[in-house]
């Protein structure tokens, strides 16, 4: 029976990281819960096996039902009726396996229901559920949207609207408009006071909104009247119940069909105020996003690894000239690169995760009580970290997602291009990885002060001290020279002062970056799981010496001057 968990031993390892501990001493408070919930661990070897626990059943769930429903619902996808959505069969299926499983509300509190499980495990089963079936891990995975309601909403909101989460009530986040994807800023869904309804009232339209007939809603909204950018935007909780909100169509896209995206009227939709008027986007968004970003580079390694498994069986299965086609250079090639992008990819996904865990538990602990000094500095100290990988993270997770799939079908050969086989599904789905959440480019934004500040080299030059295996020590050398040649590219780009120029070499500077992240990243988990890693950190090396090598030349031999090269307006 196959089991999306237990049947890749690599997520057990990153599991098992040392900073687990920590994590689950600030995550558990000493174990406070024990003596009120049964569920509750004991100690940290408890609360490890809960977890190994909970993802061998997502495992086994997601490596049968959803894998089994997972053909029928891409065909048949949602419906539209009457202004509202109706699941595909199999996606009802899932969500009712799911529910009844208790996989719901994973992170909340247990005084609200929820398991208290830490942001990594619950990555993982994002993970794992998007590898069957990525457009059900949109409608599952959104249940994180609660992480923002519990961190900006108040008492009364938590009590009301977790526990619906953990029973099993679907969310959604809609932020996007016709005229406002990217550039969130535009949004002009109008929130107003009633008097009279003693409530908020929106009306508008939101497009492209991920599950956009869920239950619970987090709405991005201007309740600020004359303004036109960040500052007059709040975020809004919308209840389903309430009504007000109709679904005007389902979008017909190339992929990801399980999920249902929607263009949304409202109209005087009562809704409530979540946190503080003016500060939707400069701060819960963000907030939103990040975690969003987290879900969509877990969702990417999901598939990747999907496409490595279909690619690899199909090369055991296919012969051509009298043998398998995996024994032929070309083929076995293309596998091995897939295999260290997937392990890469992933290791760089599950050090953010843990950062973010850190910073949010810490986050947590000071709703309780002042922290101590270590402790501040701690939170700092992770927060930084985290926001600095989750646009690595996402970015390229997402890349090597459509590249993996891409990869998958060429290996497929004739046969890759028919609907007969699962990889033109995950070749479909893995378009948008890109996409959402904010795009490639986006990441890069996001990413770049983390080059000209210095926290990405700082890094590096503490990886470069980390102990290795003596066969992996000529890698880590390796990596440093990376390093070395990121450190001038950095330092040219800075030096010429031009913003254009800046602009120009970000993508390239930012890949360098995360290039040699992760092979040090990959360099740790082969020292320590050699018989899982240690033909990755090769192959992977290999590419990367190259990628930075590429990315060092452009920018070393581009000048200010010829940006203007480069524009095609």
């Amino acid at each position: 029976m196959a089991n999306n968990y237990t049947d890749h031993p690599e997520l057990k390892f990153e599991l098992n990281h040392p900073l687990m501990k920590r994590i689950v001493e600030l995550k558990e408070r000493n174990f406070r819960d024990k003596d009120n919930y049964d569920y509750a661990p004991l100690d940290f070897e408890d609360a490890m096996d809960s977890y190994d626990r909970v993802l061998d059943i997502v495992g086994e769930i997601s490596g049968t039902t959803i894998a089994d429903n997972a053909e029928g619902v891409d065909v048949e996808g949602p419906h539209h009726e009457g202004d509202r959505v109706h699941y595909a069969s199999g996606t009802a299926a899932n969500l009712d396996a799911m529910v009844k499983a208790g996989m719901n509300g994973m992170t909340m509190p247990r005084k609200y229901e929820g398991l208290n499980f830490p942001i990594t495990p619950y990555t993982m089963c994002a993970e794992i559920v998007a590898a069957s079936d990525a457009g059900f891990g949109n409608i599952w995975s959104l249940q994180d949207c609660i992480e923002t309601l519990y961190e900006f909403g108040d008492e009364d909101q938590h009590s009301r609207f977790i526990p619906r989460v953990c029973a099993g009530e679907t969310m959604s986040m809609d932020l996007t408009e016709p005229d406002a994807g990217s550039d969130l800023q535009s949004v002009m869904l109008k929130a107003t006071y009633s008097e009279e309804e003693g409530c908020w009232l929106l009306n508008g339209v939101k497009r492209f909104i991920t599950n956009g007939d869920a239950d619970i809603h987090l709405v991005l909204a201007r309740s600020e009247e004359g303004t036109t950018d960040g500052r007059g935007l709040s975020m809004f909780i919308y209840d389903k119940r309430q009504g007000g909100v109709n679904v005007r169509r389902i979008e017909h896209k190339l992929g990801i069909h399980g999920s249902p995206t929607c263009e949304l009227v409202y109209k005087n939709a009562k809704a409530e105020l979540c946190g503080e008027r003016k500060l939707g986007l400069i701060k819960y968004v963000m907030a939103l996003m990040n975690g969003a970003r987290l879900g969509i580079a877990a969702q990417s390694v999901g598939i990747s690894q999907a496409a490595y498994n279909e690619g690899l069986s199909y090369a055991r299965d296919r012969e051509q000239f009298g043998k398998a086609i995996i024994n032929f250079p070309a083929v076995y090639d293309m596998l091995a690169l897939m295999k260290a992008k997937l392990d890469a990819g992933r290791a760089l996904l599950y050090q953010c995760a843990r950062y973010v865990d850190v910073y949010k538990a810490l986050d947590d602990i000071a709703r309780e009580r002042k922290l101590e000094p270590e402790e501040r500095k701690e939170q700092k100290l992770y927060a930084k970290l985290a926001d600095a990988l989750t646009p690595l993270a996402k970015g390229m997770n997402s890349e090597y997602c459509n590249q993996n799939t891409y990869d998958a079908i060429q290996i497929h050969g004739g046969s890759g291009f028919m609907m007969d086989y699962p990889i033109q599904r995950y070749y479909r789905d893995a378009r948008i990885t890109s996409i959402y959440e904010g795009t490639t480019q986006l990441q890069v934004v996001a990413a770049i002060r983390y080059v000209t500040n210095g926290s990405y080299l700082a890094q590096m030059r503490e990886f470069e001290a980390a102990e290795v295996s003596e066969a992996l020590k000529p890698l880590q050398a390796r990596a440093k020279a990376m390093a070395d040649k990121f450190e001038e590219a950095t330092a040219y780009v800075k030096a010429a002062g031009d913003q254009n120029f800046h602009d120009l070499c970000a993508r390239h500077l930012v890949e360098m970056a995360a290039d040699v992240i992760m092979l040090h990243l990959l360099l740790h988990n082969a020292t320590e799981a050699p018989e899982l890693f240690s033909k990755s950190a090769h192959v992977y090396a290999n590419f990367v010496d190259a990628e930075v090598a590429k990315h060092h030349t452009f920018v070393m031999n581009l000048t200010p001057e010829q940006v203007e090269q480069y524009v095609q307006a």
